[in-house]
């Protein structure tokens, strides 16, 4: 009997949108299926008072790679934001990443020679760190670490930083340069018109159903596709047969000021352990806006149950042994389904990366299931 669709996509996130955008290109059956109320998953946006909020946090798109760059601005031109959030701690303020200006604030540097050095005579020995913190003193030294790390990492993961695995922050940027820009890609900013119309462009012709879980009449859907991309939690799709998969969670307090102006830069990470939040993130910044009113979000870090939605996951040893389990049943017992995205693939993925894999993925979908 033929399938009402060629492809089933659960899930409306980039991922989603993307692989999408593609199958309707050529010329696939496909329908989105989406659990919420809206598309775009956390990179969702809309306008309040003017201006485009981040519903999920702060999302600036940065990448390295003109194909993915070019898929992009199929569907609307990104300004040219840079992303050089500062950091908050006792009072004080510091610039981010790690570069000149940050060890001038916290030592009074003022040559790469001279911070190299302080930073030499700070480090820690730990030849073979067991934990994050001894990873991050090895590397910056003591200051910088309970300035500006410590406080920050243990809100954002629920942890001690000597519970935590030192592969964390083996990647954590140090510049001896004057260069507050975050990212190191050629190609970044935000979308003119929001990420909600970015999205939703990509899903133009294709046929969305909203309010919609997949997982409540999962054999009901399958039945009406050839083939499923299922982009949400795979111990979710496994109903936890074998345990669930840890997350971190986040909340956000948004909060309107009658002013124009109140922290003079998009985001500034709190890296003092006092304040309960991560970062506060001033919308109108990312966009340029000159509205006589501000909007600022508190990032609240959560602890994940299957009530909240899981933003990070926690990629120890732990959750990476039970994912192999899921992706090994998978293999065996879902031959006609793909898993795909920060859930079904249980890592993060920055928006480039996600858009880069779902290119990839698709020329393995459209030679292996052309439609009839």
């Amino acid at each position: 009997m033929e399938k009402e669709y060629d492809l089933i996509i659960v899930g409306s996130g980039l991922y989603g949108c993307v692989t999408a955008y593609l199958a309707h290109q050529a010329g696939w059956r496909c329908l989105v299926i989406e659990k919420r109320a809206f598309t775009g998953g956390n990179i969702r946006d809309e306008v309040r008072e003017g201006i485009n909020v981040h519903s999920y946090g702060p999302h600036v798109f940065h990448t390295r790679h003109q194909e993915v760059w070019d898929f992009a601005n199929r569907f609307t031109p990104f300004n040219h934001f840079r992303y050089c959030p500062l950091a908050r701690y006792g009072g004080n303020m510091y610039n981010l990443p790690f570069n000149m200006h940050t060890f001038y604030q916290l030592y009074g540097t003022q040559t790469p020679e001279e911070a190299a050095l302080r930073l030499r005579q700070e480090q820690g020995l730990y030849p073979h760190p067991r934990n994050l913190e001894e990873k991050a003193v090895s590397m910056v030294g003591r200051t910088m670490y309970e300035t500006l790390i410590k406080g920050y990492t243990e809100k954002q993961w629920g942890r001690k930083a000597t519970e935590l695995p030192p592969f964390i922050i083996e990647r954590l940027p140090l510049r001896f340069t004057f260069d507050n820009n975050y990212f190191n890609d050629p190609y970044q900013g935000v979308p003119m018109s929001g990420y909600s119309p970015w999205v939703d462009k990509m899903l133009e012709g294709t046929e969305v159903r909203l309010n919609t879980d997949f997982l409540a009449d999962k054999d009901y859907w399958m039945k009406k596709s050839g083939h499923v991309l299922y982009t949400g939690a795979i111990d979710a799709f496994f109903d936890y047969r074998l345990g669930a998969l840890e997350y971190r969670s986040l909340t956000f307090e948004h909060v309107l000021f009658e002013q124009p102006n109140v922290q003079g830069i998009a985001v500034i990470n709190e890296t003092d352990s006092r304040i309960p939040y991560t970062r506060s993130i001033e919308h109108k910044h990312f966009a340029f806006g000159t509205q006589p009113v501000s909007i600022v979000t508190h990032e609240f870090p959560q602890t994940w149950d299957k009530d909240r939605e899981p933003f990070y996951p926690v990629n120890d040893e732990k959750n990476n042994t039970l994912y192999r389990q899921y992706h090994a049943l998978a293999q065996r017992e879902c031959p006609h389904i793909t898993f795909g995205g920060r859930l079904g693939l249980y890592r993060y993925f920055n928006m480039d990366e996600t858009i880069k894999n779902a290119l990839e993925q698709w020329e393995v979908l459209k030679t292996k299931l052309l439609p009839a």
